[in-house]
């Protein structure tokens, strides 16, 4: 396998250098990254990522769930090349270009046709945000103003702007925005444990009657229920399950309230299918998908809905129909092109088997890896997404590095191989810079 060719030192601390003093990471602690050595990947090869140095890391959070088909996919870059040929962005705000008509028909096709209508963005917070803000509007639209409450499940995450984080978690990523956000009520998330298939323990009763009880109460002023259906991936891997999402759908539907999948994480064979909703055979009001939608090459999102609700934002400009929202890279035509060769690719995979083969695989040999390991406290799965969780904990020092960066057969004591970004605690033999403020 072909690795970076070495840095010279000298390089690699002017690289240092610059980074202490133009870079602000997303979800890091910069006084704590400053004192620490760096990682700075330059490559990659299938699973693996390769560090200015040659060393090989194993991308474990297939970097954060976005790739599908590995690094540097000779089908995907043949793709980004040959659309690059072409043209590299169009507006899609009163204009089209080819691709992203061809792929919001393949987009249609995850439902057969249910959900014939794209809006096209950029990444799974927005594709969520044009979710919610399309209820509210059609809501108003239809002469139901009153339809105006969110309901989500207890540990949500939906993302980082003002809208995905009123409806997610008050966590400590979001807790101190709270005088900003707009309320939203939760149901508690169901029991479910399973590992390579085998169910350690189930139950969902108490969750889907805490929802039901939601919707007998208040049903005349809600307007969506927000779910992550069948694993809560930054809540630590939360499983579902199977039915529960299309118990939550009857509920939706029994009661006139839109149901929104939020399946940014769970798409495109994440869960051993293209999306959840085809998993359990249900035809949700909104369908939000990002992440794997371009294959971890480009950012790209999509929300799929009806058109039903299509129908209702249609007029005259003077009716003040319109729904007024977008983003200047909405449906890139980069980003479509290689989703279509994604697709492309992913589909016969699924469908031969291969995906549920290695999930089923990595059920086993977590199983065989972690079974009354002294240090392993649970471990389950669902499909490829895993975590495992051990003790005792690891004394918090040092600057967390990503979870995908992982260089050790068994975890130490306190890893959580979950999405949260928090695993690994040293990433290089360097040694850390003298004068890291400087």
């Amino acid at each position: 396998m072909p690795t970076a060719p070495a840095a010279h030192p000298s390089a690699l601390d002017a690289l240092d250098a610059a980074d202490r003093r133009f870079g602000w990471h997303p979800f890091t602690q910069m006084r704590e990254y400053q004192d620490n050595p760096r990682l700075h990947l330059v490559r990659g090869e299938g699973n693996w990522l390769i560090d200015w140095e040659g060393k090989r890391y194993l991308d474990g959070n297939a970097s954060v769930w976005t790739n599908v088909h590995g690094h540097n996919d000779p089908d995907l870059n043949r793709a980004l090349r040959e659309q690059a040929e072409q043209v590299a962005h169009v507006t899609l705000l009163g204009l089209n270009h080819p691709v992203a008509t061809e792929l919001a028909e393949d987009l249609a096709g995850l439902t057969g046709g249910a959900l014939p209508r794209c809006f096209f963005s950029d990444n799974g917070s927005n594709a969520v945000e044009v979710a919610l803000k399309l209820s509210f509007q059609y809501w108003q639209l239809v002469g139901q103003p009153a339809k105006r409450g969110v309901i989500s499940m207890a540990g949500a995450y939906h993302g980082d702007t003002f809208g995905t984080m009123a409806v997610g978690a008050r966590s400590e990523f979001h807790r101190r925005f709270n005088p900003w956000l707009f309320a939203a009520q939760t149901f508690p998330a169901p029991t479910h444990s399973e590992c390579a298939g085998k169910v350690a323990r189930s139950d969902a009763t108490e969750s889907l009657a805490a929802l039901q009880a939601l919707l007998d109460r208040d049903a005349a002023t809600t307007a969506c229920v927000i779910l992550e259906p069948r694993v809560q991936g930054s809540a630590g891997m939360v499983q579902q399950p199977a039915g529960f999402v299309r118990a939550v759908a009857d509920l939706c539907r029994a009661h006139g309230v839109h149901l929104i999948l939020d399946e940014v994480f769970t798409g495109f064979g994440r869960v051993g299918a293209l999306t959840v909703a085809e998993l359990e055979g249900v035809i949700p009001d909104f369908l939000c998908l990002a992440k794997g939608l371009a294959a971890g090459y480009l950012p790209l999102a999509a929300t799929l809905t009806s058109e039903s609700i299509y129908a209702a934002f249609l007029g005259k400009s003077s009716e003040e129909r319109t729904f007024f929202h977008g983003h200047t890279f909405s449906g890139n035509p980069l980003g479509c092109a290689v989703a279509r060769a994604s697709l492309r690719k992913l589909k016969p995979m699924l469908a031969s088997g291969q995906v549920a083969a290695r999930a089923q695989l990595l059920g086993q040999e977590m199983q065989a890896a972690f079974a009354g390991h002294p240090h392993v406290r649970t471990f389950r799965s669902s499909a490829s997404p895993a975590r495992s969780s051990s003790s005792p904990p690891m004394p918090t020092v040092g600057r967390p590095i990503p979870a995908p960066v992982i260089r050790s057969p068994l975890p130490p004591a306190g890893t959580d191989w979950s999405s949260a970004p928090s695993a690994i605690r040293s990433c290089s033999s360097r040694p850390s810079p003298s004068n890291p403020t400087k």
